[in-house]
């Protein structure tokens, strides 16, 4: 991985699979307002590795919403799904450095060991329970071959609390096996998690600051525990606070009302929007 460079890189990342909300909008306009006084680029990068939900009209669309909202970025745009030999490369370190193990548990089983009476509760997770610890293989246990058409996790450091200083939120912390337990980085459906390619990406383009939503914080431990087991330098972050609609709700793709397209189409201004942003209000026509 490359070293540091000694200016200000930001990106933006969204995933065409739907129309970008609100609350896409107000991260991607925080993401430009950081990196403009430093006077640095802002990437473009396509999140497209969803086969199933990614469509091209998306991309399309986006683009577009992203113009009429004045949105400019440093060309070209990056997609993910043309980077594919970066994260085989980046999954082949982590496998030559054991830091890896093939898992053949579905989620199922995984939410099942969880509910056994003699088992704990499981703390509370953003997007994925903490991986049974019984489920994992022992340290010393023979690694099999890579073969990317096999679900592989990488192993956390049990017991250790990492930190990070967030560039809205001040200081976060969180402890691996407890917080957040072994988490995938390949699919057996041949293409690298979030967590991998978002990490590998971040590194290769030599981001120095991720602005993205308070509700990826979690990603943000596993994704540390990546860029150390590649021997890469994290980027700083800045995690906004979450957009809600009226009813105190996070905004999420499936607010088709709140969608950046359909406030364009009922009559809102860039203008009037920016000034929502700024507030963090969210007006529905």
């Amino acid at each position: 991985m490359a070293k540091n460079p000694s200016t200000y890189r930001g990106r933006l990342a969204p995933s065409p699979t739907g129309h970008l909300h609100l609350g896409h909008a107000r991260t991607f306009w925080l993401a430009a307002e950081r990196a403009r006084p430093a006077g640095g680029p802002l990437l473009l990068r396509h999140d497209d590795l969803d086969a199933i939900r990614f469509r091209l009209d998306f991309v399309a669309a986006m683009l577009e919403d992203l113009h009429w909202l004045g949105f400019t970025w440093t060309e070209p745009v990056i997609s993910q799904s043309d980077r594919l030999p970066l994260y085989r490369s980046a999954l082949a370190r982590l496998h030559a450095a054991g830091r890896i193990f093939p898992c053949t548990r579905t989620r199922r089983d995984v939410l099942e060991a969880l509910s056994a009476p003699h088992e704990p509760a499981a703390p509370a997770t953003d997007d994925e329970p903490v991986y049974p610890p019984q489920f994992r293989p022992p340290a010393d246990a023979p690694l099999p071959p890579l073969d990317l058409n096999v679900n592989w996790r990488l192993r956390v450091p049990d017991g250790e609390t990492l930190t990070f200083i967030d560039n809205c939120l001040g200081p976060q912390s969180a402890t691996a096996g407890h917080d957040f337990g072994d988490f995938l980085v390949w699919r057996k459906d041949g293409v690298p998690s979030y967590q991998l390619a978002c990490a590998v990406d971040d590194a290769d383009l030599l981001i120095t600051e991720v602005v993205r939503g308070a509700d990826l914080v979690k990603s943000t431990f596993r994704q540390l525990l990546i860029f150390r087991a590649l021997g890469a330098p994290a980027p700083q972050f800045y995690h906004a606070p979450l957009m809600l609609d009226a009813t105190g709700t996070r905004l999420a793709k499936r607010h088709e009302a709140l969608s950046l397209r359909t406030v364009r189409e009922q009559g809102t201004t860039p203008e009037q929007l920016i000034e929502q942003f700024r507030r963090r209000e969210i007006k529905s026509a």
